[in-house]
């Protein structure tokens, strides 16, 4: 239990820099499809379909990179994450920041 609590804060710095990266590369896809469509998809939906998108195949990614068993519940969360990503990148990481400081409060 005593090595659980000091990883803590290390794993959420790494989460909180997977949503800093995948926010900017969401943000530059966005960008460059709206560009491409010529505004016909809203661009708030668009960005929840992008981040969805980079965030579950950089998920992927990572579990086939690190070896590990993919099971349900690590799917949800990265679903989650997908959508902490497109919120920061509909809203900017500022708000995410402030919203995630009232949850824990």
């Amino acid at each position: 239990m005593e090595n659980i609590m000091q990883n803590i804060p290390m794993v959420v710095s790494e989460i909180l820099l997977a949503v800093l990266v995948l926010t900017v590369i969401t943000n530059i896809i966005t960008q460059v499809v709206k560009k491409v469509t010529w505004d016909k998809i809203p661009t708030n939906i668009l960005a929840v379909v992008v981040s969805m998108a980079v965030t579950l195949v950089a998920f992927f990614a990572a579990c086939q990179i690190m070896l590990l068993d993919i099971t349900w519940y690590m799917v949800a969360g990265a679903v989650a994450l997908g959508l902490f990503v497109a919120y920061a990148s509909m809203f900017g990481y500022d708000k995410l920041k402030e919203a995630l400081e009232q949850i824990i409060k």
